[in-house]
């Protein structure tokens, strides 16, 4: 959110995400998606440099928030990022003969064969 003032020196927070465009004649008024305006006391150059700042700050936020970090058996700790695994998925040695084998035990083909046709160029 990014606080600005009104032509009343109130000030109010508003989502930068939901302008759809800032008019400056001769006030700055903000229009937003939904159709409602806002006039306030700074300038468009204004705007635009707390909209920016306001976002630099979540991005600079968003990077200093570690991985979630999960236990997964068989694999240790493992960040959800990098696992080995889709998340959900089960852990454990699959049931087949060969890698590349589709058997009615192995979890990947559901239990059924999928016959393969090919393209149409």
């Amino acid at each position: 959110m990014i606080v600005l003032t009104r032509l009343n020196d109130a000030q109010f927070a508003i989502n930068p995400d939901l302008i759809e465009r800032i008019h400056v004649n001769p006030d700055t008024t903000l229009v937003m998606v939904d159709g409602s305006k806002y006039i306030v006391t700074e300038s468009l150059q204004e705007v635009i440099d707390r909209i920016a700042a306001y976002r630099a700050q979540v991005i600079s936020m968003a990077r200093d928030i570690p991985p979630q970090i999960y236990e997964r058996p068989g694999l240790g700790l493992v960040p959800e990022v990098f696992s080995a695994e889709p998340a959900g998925a089960k852990t454990g040695a699959k049931t087949g003969a060969k890698t590349g084998d589709k058997t009615a035990g192995d979890s990947t083909s559901g239990g059924k064969t999928v016959p393969l046709r090919p393209r149409n160029s």
